[in-house]
Order: structure tokens, then sequence, then C-alpha cells
């Protein structure tokens, strides 16, 4: 297992396990990342401070408040105009009783006149009440697609404002669930939730006063029920809520493992993984099924007990108004009105009930998303960090670099506890071809990922023309680097953007170039499309060497002053190998390079070699020195044609 394993087996076993991860610590067996979407559902969860989740949400609500106050002077609007709908319709329901009994005692009859004017206040109340509810949800619309957008922004800002380091300790699902699962949560409850809780607020206070304007007597009745109905909905939702959240665990590991398998299919049948697979499968479907049934079935029942209750409260109100209407004391049209108002007044109650429940995912969606924005773990720069200067591309800056580099006592582990690098010194002159070999595991990849920052050293310094590296701005560094790894990365695009993803300005006649000088232009010619031809998001319609090919156009393109060259010969057959290494060397030429190998024949002409083992430099020379020495480089390198032979 060489030093990038060991950092990843360490890192994944600090990690607390999700739903969904195997024993490969968030990643699949063909390193895919994991965590999936159904990793990402957290919708039973709850927050654990929600006063202060809701508090930074609100903050961050403040850019709107005025529009957010318009939003809810249109929503009360919208509900009071929508409260005084039953009792306008109460007054045609008592114009065309009068009319009717009037007709029938003969001295007179219906007034249509009248009823027509009451049903035309009706519709314009009920006209504007529905336009204000548009106006309302259009505008809400857009402040929450603009929040949801703003969210997406910062935190796709602090990603690439934390360090490596931290990757390595959160699963890329975790990462994924808060720009996605949380942010649209966030979104949802905002777009509905939060006008919602105005509108509910203002019927309920509307239809009550409305009913006590009518009848206190039936109100009183209808009030008598609300006890009654808000115990039987906390009991369901106090049973049914431990389900919801067991229901959201187990189907993040469903959709966790069918992520692995399928991003892993052709290791899972090679291995005949298939029946293990199933049966794993099997076992938490199993589990999804017993808690969605559970969760679904109690809050089923909700909607039946609170109609039931509500229907008894109906009852007792149709037979004692009945009794008023008798006694002269109520108007039939009141009675329509008072039962409209009593349908009504269960509504609001209702959406106030589910709209606790959302918050309470929206606080733990809410403090999820901040917690990681307030994620203190960045990677800092220097108080005052140096600019370099480019003179080819005129840029100006602090630093002038010629390309010396020198590693002074580095030490670095991936962990507190596991060292890589125990003492590393070495120092590699302007131009200068520097090859770092040694077994897998002896910290040479470590080393790379120093010098270009991408992990801080624990002690000692790495100076580039004497200034400490972690004084440069990080972009300005890495600028000057060009990399080429033994993992190829390619992105879903034509072939022409994955080679100029190093320098986007570059023309079609400049990737071209670098292609040829890569050995790959031909490969690309005999494709249909040339340069445009697509690499699929798998980025398995071309083959691994050529890959390294397209990666090593790239650092081509890139023109930088200081080359890593980690394996990046790899993958390529012996012929092609030859081909690349003398572009290589035409391209190192006048450039301070390092190269990672293996296959020692490829570093014969370095100008320096260090030997790595176990984190400390044991020899250094030429290729010619180091065989006269008889040491441990001299096995390594005898090593591979013993093999042979």
């Amino acid at each position: 297992m060489n030093e990038r394993q060991n950092a990843k087996q360490s890192a994944s076993d600090s990690r607390v396990p999700a739903g969904g991860r195997g024993p490969t610590g968030g990643r699949g067996p063909m390193g895919g990342p994991m965590g999936g979407p159904g990793g990402m559902m957290r919708g039973g969860e709850k927050a654990r401070n929600f006063k202060g989740s809701m508090k930074k949400l609100v903050g961050y609500l403040g850019k709107y408040r005025l529009t957010i106050a318009l939003v809810w002077a249109l929503a009360i609007g919208s509900a009071v105009f929508m409260i005084f709908g039953p009792k306008v319709l109460g007054r045609a329901t008592d114009e065309l009783f009068t009319g009717i009994m009037a007709r029938i005692a003969g001295t007179g009859g219906i007034d249509f006149a009248a009823i027509g004017s009451i049903i035309l206040q009706l519709v314009l109340l009920y006209g504007v009440s529905a336009l204000l509810s548009y106006s309302q949800g259009f505008i809400m619309s857009g402040v929450t697609a603009d929040i949801s957008r703003r969210l997406r922004r910062d935190i796709d800002d602090k990603l690439h404002r934390l360090p490596l380091g931290y990757y390595d300790r959160v699963t890329h699902g975790e990462i994924l669930s808060r720009i996605t699962n949380d942010v649209d949560t966030i979104n949802q409850s905002l777009s509905q939730s939060l006008t919602q809780i105005i509108t509910s607020a203002t019927s309920l206070v509307g239809i009550l006063v409305m009913m006590f304007s009518i009848s206190a007597p039936l109100t009183f009745v209808a009030l008598c029920v609300l006890p009654v109905s808000m115990v039987s909905v906390l009991a369901i939702i106090k049973h049914s809520q431990k389900h919801f959240r067991h229901q959201q665990e187990y189907l993040g590991r469903v959709n966790g493992h069918v992520e692995e398998m399928f991003g892993s299919h052709i290791v899972v049948k090679a291995f005949n993984g298939e029946e293990e697979s199933e049966r794993a499968f099997g076992e938490a479907n199993e589990r999804l099924y017993r808690s969605a049934w559970k969760a679904n079935f109690l809050s089923g029942l909700m909607m039946p007990i609170t109609g039931f209750i509500g229907n008894l409260a109906y009852v007792a109100i149709c037979i004692l108004g009945g009794y008023y209407a008798v006694n002269g004391n109520m108007t039939v049209g009141g009675i329509q009105s008072f039962i409209q108002y009593v349908r009504s007044f269960n509504q609001p109650i209702a959406q106030l009930a589910n709209i606790s429940n959302v918050l309470q995912q929206t606080a733990a969606a809410a403090e999820r998303v901040f917690e990681f924005l307030d994620e203190a773990e960045e990677a800092p720069e220097a108080e005052r960090a140096l600019s370099i200067a480019d003179a080819k591309k005129g840029v100006a800056g602090d630093v002038e670099l010629s390309g010396s580099v020198r590693f002074n006592h580095v030490c670095f582990g991936y962990a507190p506890d596991k060292t890589v690098i125990r003492d590393f010194s070495a120092e590699a002159k302007p131009g200068q071809k520097v090859a770092i070999v040694g077994p897998t595991g002896a910290g040479k990849t470590t080393m790379v990922k120093l010098l270009m920052r991408f992990y801080d050293v624990s002690a000692g310094e790495i100076d580039l023309d004497g200034h400490d590296i972690r004084l440069f701005k990080r972009n300005d560094l890495r600028t000057r680097f060009g990399m080429v790894l033994q993992d190829t990365w390619l992105f879903s695009g034509t072939i022409a953007d994955n080679i100029r993803y190093g320098r986007p300005g570059a023309s079609d006649r400049e990737v071209r170039a670098a292609a040829r000088a890569a050995q790959v232009d031909h490969f690309i010619r005999t494709l249909p499309e040339g340069y445009n031809a697509l690499i699929n998001e798998e980025v398995n319609n071309i083959s691994q060497g050529q890959k390294q090919l397209l990666t090593i156009a790239r650092a081509i393109l890139c023109d930088p002053d200081i080359l890593i060259l980690d394996e990046a010969t790899s993958s390529v057959d012996t012929r092609t190998e030859l081909l690349i290494q003398k572009a290589m060397d035409n391209l190192m030429r006048g450039r301070t390079s390092f190269v990672i190998a293996h296959r020692l024949s490829t570093i014969r002409n370095a100008d320096l070699i260090l030997v790595m083992d176990d984190g400390d430099i044991v020899e250094q020379g030429t290729h010619a020195q180091l065989l006269e020495k008889g040491g441990f480089y001299a096995k390594l390198y005898n090593s591979q044609f013993e093999a042979t032979a």
C-alpha cells in the first residue's frame, strides 16, 4: 500500500459510518465517490440548536427584509379578503331565503338584483385574494431561488478554500448533501412555509373573529374540540417521527448500496459478488419497508382522526345552529357562514402543525449548511502573501522565479499519529531533472503534494527561490507548476476542452501542437469528430493509455516553469513511452522537473536521483553514481531485470 492509500485508509478509519457506505470508507471498489442521493436524504432529522440555526437563517435573509415584508403584507391581504367571503355569501343566502319565504307567504319575491350585487362583491373579494396570493407567490419564488443560488455559491466558494485534508475526513456524499438536499430543503421551506405561517396565522385569527361576530356560543362549541384534535395530532407525530427518521436512514443505505454496486458492477461480476450484493440489498430494503410502512400508516391516521373529531363538532354546531334559527336567534345565512368558517377553521391549525415539523427539518438543514460555511479549517494565506511575476504573460509580481527548490528537514503526516515523511532534505537547482524513486509507500507522491501546497508541512519548510512556499499565494504558486499524475482525471466534454483545461485561452492551433508533442494527435484525428469528440461522463469510451496521453498534452499546453510527473507513462506501451519520453525531455529542457517513477529505466538521464525509503532519503546522486555505489538504488534497479529473468 503506497502513501496515498495509507492516507485514504487512515482518513476512512476515522470517519463515522454513514448509510450506504461499505468498508471502503466512502469509496466504491473502483474508487468512485460514495454517498449518493439516498445518503443525502435527511428529512427526519432535527436540529441540535434550533434557535441558533434559525437565527443564522434569518440573518441570511436580512438582505431581503423589505421584499419579505411586502410578501407578508400581500399574504395577509390575501387571507383577509378570503376570510370575508363566507360572510358575504351568507348575506346572499339570507336574501334568497327571505325571498323564498316572502313568495310562499305571497308578500313578495326574490330580489335577484341584490343577490347579483352580493355575488359580484364575492367574485371581487376572491379575485383580489387570488391576485394577492399569486403576487406574493411570484415574489417569494424569486427570493427563495436567489437565496438558494447564494447558498450554493457560498458553499462552492468554501469548497475551494478548504484544505485537501478536510476531504480526507469527510465523505463526498456528505458534502454533496449540503449543496443539494439541504439547500433544496431550505428553498422549499422558505418558498412555502414562510408565507404559509403568516397566511395560516392570519386566517386563524380572522376566522375566529368572524365566528365570534356570528355567534359566541357556537364558537365556544367549535373551540372545545380543538384541544382534543391537538392532543391527537401531537401523539401521532410523537410516535411517527422515529419511524420517519429510520425511513430516511434506511433509504440512504439502500440508495448508497445501489450506487456502489452500479458504479462497481465490473468488480462485482468479476468476483461473482451478485449473490452477496442481493443479500445486502434485501436486508436494507426490508428494513426500509418496515419503517416506511409504520411511518406512512401513522401519518395517514392524522387526517381521519382529526376529520372525525371535526365532524363531531360539525354535527353539534348544526344541531345547535338549527335550534337558534328556529328561535330566531340566527339567520339561515348566518348558520351557513358559520359552518363554512368551522370547516375552514381546522385547515390553518393543521397547516401550522405541519409547518412546525417542516421548520424542524429546515433548521436541521440550515444547521448543516451553516456548519459547513462556518468550518474554521480553511487553507490560510500568508498575511502579506507574495505574488509571482510571469514575464511570458506580462504579469507583474513580487518575486521572479528561476526554479530553485529546496526541501529543508521536511516532516509530514496525513494524520498526527501516522508520519509519512520523517526528515526530508534535498535541493533542486534551476533546470535540473530530479527523479524521486523508492518502494511503494516510501512517500514519493506525498512530497509532490507538499510542493504543490495541497498540504502544508508539519515541520521544516520547502523553499522556492529562497522563499518559503507558504508565503506565496496558492493560485500564483500552482500556476507555475504543471502536473501529470498516475491517476488520470478527465471530465465530460470534448477532447479539445480537456486539453485546454490548463490554459482556457489557448487557441486550437496550440491545442493541436500540444497533442502532437504528447503523441496523441494521430489517435484524435482517427475519431469521426476529431478534437470535438465527446468524452462521456464515465470516461470509459477511451483507453487508459489514451487518457494518460491527453493529460500529458494538457501539461504541455500549460507551458509551466516547474514540471511534476508522477508515473506519467505508467499506462502506455513501451513504444509510445519512448516517443513520449523524447517529447517530455524537450519539454523539461530548461525547466526544473520532478519525476516519480517505478520503472527506473525511464529516469537514467536524471540530473539528480533521490532514493526514498520510509519517508527519508537514503541515497542521492546520478544513475551511474548510485549503481557504482551498489546500495539501495542498485538493488531496486537490478531487481527489475532479475524479475524479468
